[in-house]
């Protein structure tokens, strides 16, 4: 079969293509209510019926590093053929190697190289269209020109900061930042809940917010001193909303359990004093609250992502716009 001479090669298939969070498959296997086969850390989740009764996007899915959202078979003679084919849809595709893995980066050495180089925060997010693809067998490629993730496999790195910062955590705010699409102006009111040793303090100062650090533990000494920044030793749970004021963004990286973070953000949502939150979700020890995160989950104008730069943990954005919901 000449790919580029039968349309009929290609298999478009109604569902989703959901590619793991690393080392946390089997959250993944939990969330997916229909599995249509497994393949490594990916899970598909389609049927070829177009009028199935199977609605993907039922059922929310969070611990993913990207989506592939139109998946297709396609069914090819040679490794020229296949990248052929794939090149006549767009231009970028990222290979996510499983069966046949020297195969699949033979096809990816003759598609266009994509950069890979660490980037420098802020930036805004690629809009050029990321594919993804697989060989399920010698001759059949499964794949998506349309991903949730605008990175190869949702995987990318920031030129870091090993200096400033106290901890590596100020990534995970950094991420969550980008894929926001917005970030705190020079002046902004953010308070930091759970502050020390003060990565995120760091991220909020350096971008000119007015940050107050709250945490029972001080914060690194160079971080207490930067400007704009004011510490207050307490537990930041037992702060009541109006005890602290209108903030423009709540940012939160306690290590706690997620009903008792979901309860403090209950009352910061009711009273109206913060504008926008960012806030990771703990899991603790092996386990997935999932019940919890679903709360987050329907708070209007909110998302809920596993980051890059996340471990076991989820990370919940809300924007007061509405941009949050992605």
């Amino acid at each position: 079969m000449r790919l580029v001479e039968h349309d009929d090669a290609m298999d478009l298939l109604s569902g989703r293509v959901y590619h793991a969070a690393e080392g946390f498959l089997h959250h993944l296997l939990d969330e997916v209510p229909y599995i249509t086969r497994q393949d490594g850390d990916l899970v598909s989740a389609w049927k070829r019926a177009p009028d199935a009764p199977f609605s993907p996007d039922a059922v929310p899915v969070f611990w993913v590093r990207n989506i592939w959202l139109e998946p297709f078979l396609l069914e090819f003679d040679s490794i020229s053929d296949a990248a052929r084919a794939l090149r006549a849809i767009q231009r970028n595709w990222a290979p996510c190697p499983v069966h046949y893995a020297r195969r699949t980066l033979l096809i990816a050495d003759r598609l266009p190289h994509i950069p890979d180089r660490p980037r420098t925060f802020p930036f805004v997010l690629p809009t050029a269209p990321m594919g993804a693809f697989t060989l399920l067998d010698e001759h059949t490629l499964m794949g998506s020109a349309r991903c949730s993730s605008p990175f190869p496999n949702g995987a990318f790195a920031f030129a870091e900061n090993r200096d400033e910062p106290p901890s590596r955590a100020y990534r995970k705010l950094w991420e969550a930042l980008v894929l926001a699409g917005t970030m705190p102006q020079p002046g902004a009111r953010c308070l930091d809940a759970g502050a020390s040793p003060g990565g995120w303090t760091w991220v909020l100062a350096s971008l000119g917010a007015e940050v107050l650090a709250v945490d029972r533990a001080p914060l690194d000494p160079r971080i207490a001193a930067m400007p704009g920044v004011r510490t207050l030793k307490h537990d930041a749970f037992t702060l009541r909303p109006e005890d602290i004021g209108p903030v423009d963004w709540l940012c939160s990286d306690v290590i706690c359990y997620p009903e008792a973070l979901w309860r403090w953000v209950e009352r910061w949502l009711a009273s109206g004093l913060a504008r926008n939150f960012i806030c990771t979700i703990k899991m603790q020890g092996k386990t997935y609250d999932r019940a919890t995160t679903l709360r987050f989950a329907a708070v209007p104008g909110s998302r809920v992502v596993h980051l890059w730069h996340n471990r076991h943990e989820l990370t919940w954005i809300r924007l007061q716009d509405g941009n949050g919901a992605g």
